[in-house]
């Protein structure tokens, strides 16, 4: 069992920041046997600069038999904003969707708030097991929910984002996101390897798919370009956020449309 690190940035955070933290590595922890993964050792623990603040960035990166990458970020710019970043990158022979979600935060408040179980097929659908539990969840009313942006045509329509505008309403994505945890670590660990190689090669071509169009994410890497530069930031983007799975040269992999 690998010890799960906090860091003193967290203690700092918001305090939304900090219970999903906390959520997701209590989830991890109770449903699977956790293996470190290994990432380089300057993209571990990052300082920066961004319009006179300091930027820090930690990344906690852990790997199971299910999964190829669990990977946990948490940043602060100064003092005034705090970031969580979470992805699941499932092994490619398991049907299983990407789990993720972020939040950003201040002083004012939540300015958004993002979880979603994104389905690797073709077709952009979830299986029926995911479809069911989902349903089936109590509802969430939030009362400023956010439009995504263009190239979020990856996530399921069972995606959350909202701006959550009082403690109740981050109250409400926190169990959530729990809920979305929970279904999603269960369903993993009674999940089998596949041993069709048509199926591997659609979760590997979705998984690619997936981390490409993340990588579109303009927000996040305008902010890395102005604290690190263009070649860091496109690095961290690459190997350390949305790092594709190796593609395995027996299977043919085409570009998703």
């Amino acid at each position: 069992m690998v010890n799960l690190l906090h860091y003193s940035l967290r203690e700092r955070q918001h305090i939304l920041v900090r219970k999903l933290a906390d959520c997701i590595e209590s989830q991890w922890r109770e449903h699977f046997s956790l293996s470190p993964y290994p990432i380089p050792k300057d993209l571990g623990y990052v300082e920066g600069g961004l319009e006179g603040e300091k930027l820090i960035i930690e990344n906690h990166c852990y790997q199971t038999l299910q999964f190829r990458k669990l990977h946990l970020e948490l940043a602060r710019v100064g003092d005034r904003v705090d970031i969580l970043h979470c992805v699941m990158f499932p092994r490619v022979n398991y049907h299983l969707p990407v789990f993720g979600t972020d939040i950003v935060a201040s002083e004012k408040g939540v300015s958004a708030a993002i979880a979603d179980l994104s389905p690797m097929t073709r077709d952009r659908s979830l299986s029926q097991r995911y479809r069911q539990g989902l349903k089936n969840l109590p509802r969430a009313n939030f009362s400023q929910p956010r439009v995504l942006p263009e190239w979020a045509h990856i996530f399921s329509e069972f995606c959350l984002f909202v701006r959550p505008v009082n403690e109740e309403e981050e109250a409400v994505f926190l169990e959530r996101v729990n809920l979305f945890l929970s279904l999603h670590c269960q369903i993993a660990k009674e999940s089998l390897p596949l041993a069709n190689s048509e199926a591997i090669a659609e979760n590997l071509e979705g998984q690619n798919y997936y981390c490409r169009q993340q990588r579109q994410n303009d927000k996040t890497r305008r902010v890395l370009e102005r604290s690190f530069g263009e070649s860091w930031a496109d690095r961290y983007m690459t190997t350390m956020l949305f790092d594709s799975p190796q593609i395995n040269s027996k299977f043919k992999i085409q570009n998703s449309k």
